[in-house]
């Protein structure tokens, strides 16, 4: 716990007037939250249990850390078992498949709420967005004590006080907003690493993303407040930071001071004792020879860059409203490539948006060829209601989509067996992230390039970057040797 947030905390009168700046609020709210937990807790002889449960991208994970945070400072204490007094579950909609994936779990966990009566049920994120999904919960699923969306995150001891003073369910969705409300707590997943929104939002559009109807429209963080957050971070442990936003080349163009993203990361790279610095997701339209220099001469950004193309048909990426075409990304990858010979690139890709034609599949299988991306998450196309594309004609048979996705996965693992193992013999540096799932002799770290060595150790050594020298490729990962140990 931060002791800044608990003194803060402390010295807040619940008998005065609820104020109306944030954080302040918040922590008011915080405040009496904590007080109905510890007597409640106290009237039950155990503590209360909060169970935050993530369904999709990193920023939704960011978003868990700050929810869980809070409800940790209210006086939850976390758990693996959504049979807690407190459960959330933060939602994604990219997919058709995440909506049912959340219905189910809802179907599963009622019995929970029959037999728990002080129990509350959560709901948060880019699903709660969506009016028919609200819709639906509110008839299907009217054991939800509280929904909202991916705009108030920040709120959740505000709304929790609201069900505390109300049976009806609370539902707080906002459209859009201009607000980023700072110094709330966080509780973080690891130590030594830690994912940094820089922005909110996106502006894109692209023709099959629900993400800017969701998210709503760009908002970048103050510089000052994201250096000093990572300042904060590194005093805490973390030497590996992940700078966060739907397209990170965006950063800045909504401040007063035009802060170009290249310039944000200089000002990053400076900060001491930081020794890594990640970033997602980067979009080919906008993406800087400022950028790619400020890459190049750096000692603290990792050699990697997650560029999606998505499909390699200009045609398509048309359609997709991508505001690039093949050859603009192919020049890009060169370009990269040739400041930083030895950078990883990943990518992805969607088979089978509307309209897409053997001779438009073909393309992207040649983008994978030329560029020997060194792994891609592919994807199947799903339709979501909302979007362009979900109304464009010449839908594509789910037979086709698959007989192209099985190619298109076949021709990302045949380019990837071929290029592994460049690094066969080199001593590389790799943060040790944890213990090995498979065989608990070893350890897993991730190098520069994000791909993941395994190597003889115990679990002194999470947290830390080491030499591993590497001595065989199984692939997507290497198997190693710590050089203290040669």
């Amino acid at each position: 716990m931060n002791i800044d947030i608990e003194k803060l905390i402390e010295n807040i009168d619940l008998d005065m007037l609820t104020p109306e700046i944030e954080p302040d609020r918040q922590y008011y709210y915080i405040k009496k939250c904590h007080e109905y937990v510890k007597q409640l807790s106290q009237k039950l002889g155990r503590p209360l249990k909060a169970n935050v449960t993530t369904f999709g991208c990193q920023m939704n994970t960011r978003d868990s850390e700050k929810l869980l945070g809070i409800l940790e400072e209210i006086g939850y204490e976390q758990t693996e078992s959504e049979e807690a007094d407190f459960v959330i579950f933060n939602t994604c909609t990219v997919r058709e498949n995440a909506n049912n994936r959340l219905y189910g779990r809802l179907g599963r966990i009622s019995n929970s709420k029959k037999i728990n009566p002080h129990m509350i049920i959560a709901l948060c994120g880019c699903m709660m967005q969506e009016e028919k999904a609200v819709e639906k919960i509110k008839k299907s699923y009217r054991f939800v004590d509280i929904i909202f969306g991916t705009h108030n995150i920040y709120k959740l001891a505000e709304l929790i006080s609201d069900k505390l003073d109300s049976k009806s369910m609370i539902i707080d969705i906002w459209k859009d907003t201009d607000k980023i409300v700072e110094e709330l707590p966080v509780e973080r997943k690891y130590t030594f690493k830690s994912g940094v929104n820089i922005m909110f939002g996106c502006n894109n559009f692209c023709s099959y993303c629900i993400v800017p109807y969701v998210r709503g429209r760009e908002r970048s963080r103050n510089p000052k407040a994201i250096v000093m957050e990572i300042e904060k971070l590194v005093k805490d442990g973390v030497v590996e930071i992940m700078l966060l936003g739907q397209n990170v080349n965006s950063y800045g163009r909504t401040l007063e001071d035009k802060t170009t993203f290249a310039q944000l990361l200089i000002e990053i790279e400076k900060i001491e004792g930081l020794e890594r610095i990640r970033f997602m997701t980067p979009h080919p339209k906008d993406l800087s020879n400022e950028l790619i220099e400020v890459m190049k001469n750096s000692k603290k950004i990792c050699r990697h860059m997650h560029l999606p193309i998505q499909s390699g048909s200009s045609a398509i990426l048309k359609k997709m409203n991508r505001i690039y075409d093949k050859e603009h990304y192919l020049a890009l990858v060169d370009k990269i490539k040739a400041a930083m010979p030895d950078i990883s690139i990943t990518t992805d890709i969607i088979v089978g948006f509307p309209g897409e034609t053997e001779e438009d599949f073909l393309e992207t299988l040649d983008v994978v060829r030329k560029v020997k991306y060194d792994s891609a998450f592919t994807y199947i196309y799903s339709k979501r209601t909302g979007t362009p594309a979900a109304s464009m004609e010449d839908q594509i048979s789910p037979e086709v989509i698959n007989e192209r996705f099985n190619r298109l996965l076949k021709e990302v693992k045949s380019i990837s067996s071929k290029t592994a193992g460049k690094d066969v013999g080199k001593i590389v540096k790799a943060l040790v992230e944890d213990v090995n799932e498979h065989n608990p002799s070893l350890m897993t770290g991730r190098m520069g390039n994000n791909i993941l060595v395994h190597f003889p150790g115990d679990s002194s050594l999470i947290g830390k970057i080491v030499d591993v020298k590497l001595d065989q490729s199984k692939g997507f990962y290497y198997i190693g040797v710590l050089c203290g140990e040669l």
